[in-house]
């Protein structure tokens, strides 16, 4: 039977625990070789061999590349992208959609793509990228519009979630879509959009 990891995300086989350093090693060896080589040639063993590892290890804390990437896409998002409570709330909406937006760089947009398309194929997947990834931005995104909304600050057509819905629709649009870039500018065309 899978256990999860400690926060909940990544299902992880019994056996020991797992080694910081080595999940760490894991992690990174992912990104370095997504951007190398792209998803389609990214495998549990490549991934192993720069890692300094088996590929025992690997499926032994994670079902395979997909959840490699899914928990180092989560990690980085939570690391670069802070929730601020400053009273201002444009200038706390404005700083989470451009730490989003500027965390959306190669390998992260490469892996976001690889990892939205896995999600329409494998519907276990689909679920524990929902769960691990989508769900928890949206909850924090979610806590800003709440807030603004609160104060009177969102935009009147808008309610928190459809402000949510504005925001990651856009992103996840250019991501998969256009290609437009994700910047500075348009962090704020969306903070003016969504709030008063």
């Amino acid at each position: 039977m899978a256990e999860e990891t400690d926060d909940g995300s990544t299902p992880v086989r019994p056996g020991r625990r797992r080694s910081e350093e080595s999940r760490r090693a894991i992690l990174a060896a992912a990104y370095e070789l997504l951007g190398e080589a792209g998803y389609a040639r990214l495998t549990v063993e490549g991934i192993a061999a720069r890692a300094g590892t088996g590929k025992q290890t690997l499926y032994r804390w994670w079902p395979g590349k997909a959840d490699v990437l899914l928990e180092a896409v989560t990690a980085h998002a939570r690391q670069h992208i802070p929730l601020p409570d400053t009273g201002d709330h444009a200038a706390d909406l404005h700083g989470f959609l451009a730490a989003t937006f500027a965390a959306a760089t190669p390998p992260t947009t490469d892996a976001l793509r690889a990892l939205m398309a896995e999600a329409q194929i494998d519907p276990a997947f689909g679920e524990r990228f929902h769960r691990t990834l989508l769900t928890p931005r949206r909850e924090a995104l979610g806590v800003l519009t709440a807030r603004a909304h609160a104060a009177g600050a969102l935009a009147p057509q808008l309610t928190p979630t459809a402000a949510v819905d504005l925001a990651f629709g856009l992103l996840w649009y250019r991501l998969l879509a256009t290609g437009d870039p994700l910047d500075d500018r348009l962090a704020e065309l969306l903070t003016r959009t969504l709030l008063r």
